[in-house]
């Protein structure tokens, strides 16, 4: 274990010791991938959007029982069942509430009232001024580098606007792999960075190993945006899957995502009253069409093909642009290490002038 730490606003917010998050991937930031990441040193969050409250519950007492670190809880602000999984955090003595979506004022004072750090991911500046008014105590700003749903303006462009804009800590997202970048977002003002794909790709990690080989072999231009999955500009790997998406008309991408919503409804244990609240509250303020709306059903089962069940043929594997630079699989222990190794080194030939 590293003893290179690097104290920011973020280590001594959360209590974690190095300035790394593990972002919160459907179907893949479990127990295992989580508690890993913790003990390593950086800040794991357990994705909850595909779990039942009942599972979430099961997951947070497993990672207590594999780490004494703090983890944090990836969860949806539009939920219809939010208010739960709230309770299952404050219940459970989770230390952070990550959410993909702007919380509530109420959620936010609710958690922050228990001391849960509360850390909304923002795409904007905009964004990042709301919660950070409504009581955030950090902002997780995501680039259009970064992998899943995504924008369109550049980590580097994006970051310091954000920096700029708030007075709580920033944690930058998209495009982040190694200790270079590390430093790289320090120098911009944040307080920490977040990465996906880089932990995705780790032994700790659940994924299958034929869709981790596939992940591998992918160059920068085999990630690709594409809005078929879901209406949403979407960050994954090409493949012959995404082609035909991307060619199957409009009446052929409802039937489908009808179908999906079906099994995730089974999955989630939601029924379809919730689904159709959930639905709702995604419309609203978002100018969603209904049809981008049903089409969000695809995001989870895709992606649960793929991260779960192994099928690269039937499934989508979403992906930063960093991912194209990944070729090996460490542990969590082993990338954290060797990320704040090449921080200090970086650090250090930065104020010698080598």
């Amino acid at each position: 274990m590293s003893d290179t730490a690097i104290a920011t606003a973020l280590t001594e917010l959360v209590g974690v010791r190095t300035p790394i998050v593990q972002t919160g991937m459907g179907w893949v930031a479990g127990p295992r991938l989580v508690s890993a990441a913790a003990n390593a040193g950086a800040l794991g969050i357990l994705a909850s959007a595909t779990m039942t409250p009942e599972q979430l519950r099961s997951a947070v007492r497993e990672v207590k029982s594999r780490t004494g670190a703090p983890f944090g809880v990836n969860l949806r602000a539009d939920a219809s069942d939010a208010g739960e999984r709230v309770r299952i955090i404050l219940d459970e003595g989770v230390k952070v509430a990550s959410f993909a979506l702007a919380p509530r004022p109420e959620l936010i004072a609710r958690l922050k009232d228990a001391d849960v750090v509360v850390i909304p991911s923002v795409g904007a500046r905009r964004h990042a001024e709301k919660v950070a008014a409504w009581g955030a105590d950090a902002v997780l700003v995501q680039g259009g580098e970064g992998g899943g749903h995504t924008g369109s303006v550049a980590t580097t462009v994006l970051l310091p606007q954000v920096v700029d804009a708030v007075d709580i800590p920033v944690i930058a997202a998209g495009g982040f792999r190694d200790g270079r970048g590390l430093v790289a977002a320090l120098a911009y003002g944040a307080a920490g960075i977040a990465m996906g794909t880089r932990f995705l790709l780790t032994s700790d990690s659940t994924v299958p190993d034929a869709v981790k080989a596939r992940y591998l072999a992918a160059g920068v231009q085999d990630v690709t945006v594409t809005t078929k999955v879901d209406g949403l500009p979407h960050r994954m790997l090409r493949t012959d899957l995404v082609d035909a998406l991307e060619r199957s008309g409009s009446t052929a991408s409802l039937l489908r995502a009808l179908r999906h919503a079906s099994a995730f409804r089974r999955d989630s244990g939601m029924s379809w009253a919730g689904m159709v609240r959930d639905g709702l509250a995604m419309k609203h303020g978002r100018e969603l069409t209904w049809s981008q709306v049903l089409l969000a059903a695809n995001t989870p089962m895709l992606l649960k093909a793929a991260m779960v069940e192994g099928r690269t043929d039937l499934g989508v594997m979403a992906c930063g642009q960093v991912g194209g630079l990944i070729d090996d699989l460490p542990s969590c222990a082993e990338l954290v290490d060797r990320i704040m190794a090449e921080a200090h080194a970086t650090l250090g030939r930065l104020t010698t002038g080598l």
